[in-house]
């Protein structure tokens, strides 16, 4: 897609800042923009756009209390947006022009994401994919809404594991920075079954061991994008879910023979993330 292509017709400064911090930060969700309504792609634009926002918190600052911080921040400038009062943020005023979403939905966004500044690990799968239901699907749940109200609310069960099957993944695919950031997102009931080391995995350090529980977790992330399809939801809140569609190409990558994650990014061409995109919504299926 390229910047002609991209769904930006009839927008404000602030929905053109957004979409271009989607294109450069959140590819995958800024190609989905295109299978949905032009009516509901700003709201959907903004949705990500402070997704984006929060979701970057505990990569962009040096020390846990200034995420905080600015986690607080946001909580704030919420209560403002219902009163026009956006403080001059983009997202901010994105979410005030769509008017879509309600607050406290979008306020417990910000407070999951408070978990992704501590240092404890998770302690098991449920505990992740707590985490991952309170960030990915919630986010999901929020765009199906504003796609079809009525759809979303009868689509629990696929937004649901579609949000956390692509939660894990991107856990996954996000193992290098995080671990040069001293950061251990995968569960520790899964570490100790497969005897890994944290430090090595801390220190990038590739072994058959690490691999065995990445591999894991890859196999949680397809169960749930199993149940994802076969759960029952309408074409209507599609665009939404979309995003899981791109988990299989991913996992297949990081579950490959010899995959060195802190070698190799995990990474799949923009062209075919768009073909895989354009082929599930012809099918109207993830």
């Amino acid at each position: 897609m390229t910047k002609k292509d991209a769904p930006q017709s009839k927008m404000s400064e602030s929905m053109r800042i957004c979409l271009d911090e989607l294109r450069a930060h959140d590819h995958d969700r800024f190609l989905t923009l295109l299978f949905a309504p032009a009516a509901q792609r700003p709201a959907l634009i903004a949705l990500y756009a402070f997704n984006l926002e929060t979701a970057r918190v505990a990569e962009t600052v040096t020390e846990p209390m200034m995420g905080h911080i600015r986690l607080q921040w946001w909580r704030e400038t919420l209560e403002g947006i219902p009163k026009g009062e956006t403080r001059g943020h983009a997202a901010a005023v994105a979410l005030h022009e769509a008017n879509a979403f309600p607050i406290d939905a979008l306020s417990a966004l910000a407070d999951a994401r408070e978990r992704d500044l501590s240092e404890d690990v998770f302690e098991n799968m449920e505990q992740l994919e707590a985490y991952a239901e309170a960030t990915s699907s919630a986010l999901m749940k929020l765009a199906a809404q504003a796609l079809d109200a009525g759809k979303a609310d009868s689509a629990g069960e696929a937004i649901r594991h579609a949000g956390i099957a692509y939660a894990l993944t991107g856990l996954l695919r996000a193992l290098p920075l995080h671990a040069s950031q001293g950061r251990l997102m995968l569960p520790a009931d899964i570490l100790l079954a497969r005897n890994v080391d944290p430090h090595d995995v801390l220190a990038g350090k590739m072994n058959e061991e690490l691999r065995a529980a990445i591999s894991d977790v890859a196999g949680y992330a397809r169960a749930h994008l199993a149940s994802a399809r076969g759960a029952t939801y309408g074409a209507a809140i599609l665009p939404a879910l979309l995003p899981a569609s791109l988990c299989d190409r991913y996992l297949d990558i990081m579950t490959a023979p010899d995959f060195n994650p802190f070698v190799t990014p995990v990474d799949v061409p923009a062209f075919r993330r768009q073909l895989r995109l354009m082929g599930r919504n012809i099918v109207k299926r993830i």
